[in-house]
């Protein structure tokens, strides 16, 4: 199974260092942030990886090559080059499902490439159980940090995803960790900015949307006082 991480965004509130420099590419513990995820998408027997770019996207270019000196093959969805800027992340999920999926049945690994979780296992048994499903989307859920008290979905009685409380009375905020079925992005033109929230939400309505709490180490590298916490 192939995996898309996901590296496009401008990284606004990181700002002033992502002036100069892709939001992925910032290193955390004495390397990028796309870095450890290619190592666990690696260690996991991953070896195709498409990297979807906008901002300052030639750097990750130069910089990452081919994936060769980690054991995959990288390929890159250049949304900068083709359309003049990000496409957000159903759009870019589906400009770059020519690298990943030969029909609307095939499934991949998504995850931000601004997240630290060193601890993720992209596991193969949960994937060929994801891809044997009926499912449009298995997610992964984390306690809500101070900056998203809300949170974004519950959990109900079964493991489904729900655009509320769930069985626990609780939200939950999207990890930005998934398994994905080609079909729930097929009907968006390449090349069209899109969200991916609302078509959780509509997958949810469905019951076609599992999801699971993930209880690593995690962080969205939002902030520079984030960076520096994590670099302390």
């Amino acid at each position: 199974m192939k995996a898309i991480i996901l590296a496009a965004g401008r990284g606004d509130r990181m700002r002033p260092l992502t002036d100069r420099t892709p939001k992925p590419l910032l290193p955390v513990r004495g390397k990028p942030l796309l870095e450890w995820h290619l190592e666990a998408l690696a260690r996991a027997g991953v070896r195709e990886v498409v990297i979807n770019t906008a901002w300052l996207e030639q750097q990750i270019v130069d910089t990452l090559g081919d994936g060769s000196r980690w054991g995959v093959a990288i390929h890159y969805s250049m949304e900068g080059r083709d359309h003049g800027g990000a496409l957000e992340t159903a759009g870019g999920i589906a400009k770059a499902l020519p690298l990943l999926t030969d029909g609307e049945r095939d499934c991949f690994w998504v995850v931000s490439g601004d997240i630290f979780v060193p601890g993720f296992d992209f596991d193969a048994g949960v994937a060929a159980r994801f891809a044997a499903s009926d499912l449009l989307a298995h997610l992964w859920l984390v306690p809500n940090p101070p900056y998203h008290a809300k949170g974004d979905f519950g959990i109900d009685a079964e493991g489904y995803g729900v655009d509320g409380p769930g069985a626990d009375g609780r939200r939950w905020t999207y990890a930005n960790m998934a398994l994905v079925r080609a079909s729930l992005v097929t009907g968006i033109s390449p090349g069209t900015k899109a969200a991916l929230g609302p078509l959780l939400y509509a997958g949810m309505r469905k019951r076609r949307i599992s999801v699971e709490v993930f209880e690593g180490e995690w962080e969205n590298v939002g902030t520079p006082a984030q960076l520096a916490a994590l670099n302390r």
